[in-house]
């Protein structure tokens, strides 16, 4: 077979890992060629590849990002899409198709399996908000590398005697806010599943003060006050319909101040998440997808997500993967919650 790779969406590490996997099982297992399909959607799109063999994916398994590139292009709301990546996959000779991302990435993934397009899913995602797997690759590196700069806050913040709020990513699941939070002893986590009292807050963070130490809060960028507490700003959206999120961390900073006198100053972590090499866990997880995938691919197993039930990789089907988002449950939540102020 010849089978083309893509991966779309926000770049995380452990895509390289996933490539490595997928083609070295695949030509040195099953005999397969492969072709790689630059910037997610955008080259399957217009026929843009590159060169995938043994000699490609040499030495990237540490590399962070994708040898491949990545973008948010969503053929889908392009006119006569779909039938000009079917077009250009008959064309360059692809029998089928494996796609590396998170939500939108699959969601397209389905849509294309749904017209004929033989496609398997593999689960990226620094969020880890997709449905049907118990972790995606790339959390665990985001995890590790918000609780580093919010070990290093604590001590600047004792310093200075000021609050410190950590915005990170999670646009509508708090899951790096909560394991990042918990892990480094947060006195606050605030996350998008659960819209936040201003006033609870405050009192968290002068209750802190009282103990003479000072207090961390991270905060989801997609975290929301209580409607009415304060005012938002809104964002451009993006391809896929999603608003171009960030500064929750500043207004709420500034709310803080106002309401407790106390200074309080913002770090926004950003991109910072999705960057550098993957952590030893992520690099394992992602080598177990492109494993499972190339699996499936080998086995005609279409319409599927490789994914990570326990400690087993298993199949999924994309529509349950992509029905709906994996959000943080209120009694993961509470569990944290034993610990602020």
């Amino acid at each position: 077979m010849r089978i083309g790779v893509l991966t779309g969406g926000g770049d995380c590490p452990g895509l390289n890992a996933v490539i490595r996997a997928v083609v070295r099982k695949g030509i040195g297992v099953y005999g397969h060629e492969f072709v790689g399909f630059r910037d997610g959607w955008r080259g399957p799109l217009e026929g843009d590849t590159m060169p995938l063999d043994i000699q490609a994916v040499r030495g990237i398994l540490p590399r962070g990002g994708t040898i491949l590139g990545s973008s948010r292009t969503n053929p889908i709301k392009i006119e006569g899409g779909v039938e000009r990546i079917k077009e250009n996959l008959a064309a360059q000779g692809v029998d089928a198709l494996i796609a590396i991302g998170g939500e939108d990435t699959l969601g397209v993934a389905k849509q294309l399996f749904d017209r004929d397009v033989k496609v398997v899913g593999v689960p990226k995602t620094i969020d880890n908000d997709l449905n049907a797997t118990d972790y995606t690759f790339g959390f665990d590196t985001a995890v590790n590398i918000a609780m580093e700069a919010i070990d290093r806050l604590h001590t600047t913040a004792e310093s200075h005697h000021r609050a410190l709020i950590c915005e990170v990513m999670g646009r509508h699941a708090g899951w790096i806010a909560l394991h990042a939070g918990m892990a480094a002893g947060a006195n606050v986590i605030l996350i998008p599943e659960k819209p936040f009292d201003i006033d609870k807050v405050c009192s968290y963070v002068e209750s802190r003060f009282k103990t003479r130490y000072s207090p961390i809060i991270v905060v989801a960028e997609g975290a929301h006050p209580m409607e009415g507490q304060m005012a938002l700003q809104a964002g451009e959206l993006d391809a896929f319909g999603h608003v171009r999120l960030g500064g929750i961390g500043e207004l709420l900073a500034k709310e803080i101040e106002k309401r407790t006198g106390k200074e309080a100053r913002t770090t926004v972590l950003g991109h910072i998440q999705r960057g550098g090499t993957p952590t030893a866990y992520d690099r394992v997880l992602a080598t177990r997808f492109g494993l499972g995938a190339i699996d499936a691919v080998h086995d005609g197993d279409f319409g599927k997500m490789v994914a990570l039930r326990g400690t087993d990789i298993v199949r999924a089907g994309l529509d349950e993967a992509t029905s709906e988002l994996k959000t943080v449950p209120a009694s993961r939540y509470s569990e944290a919650e034993v610990f602020f102020g």
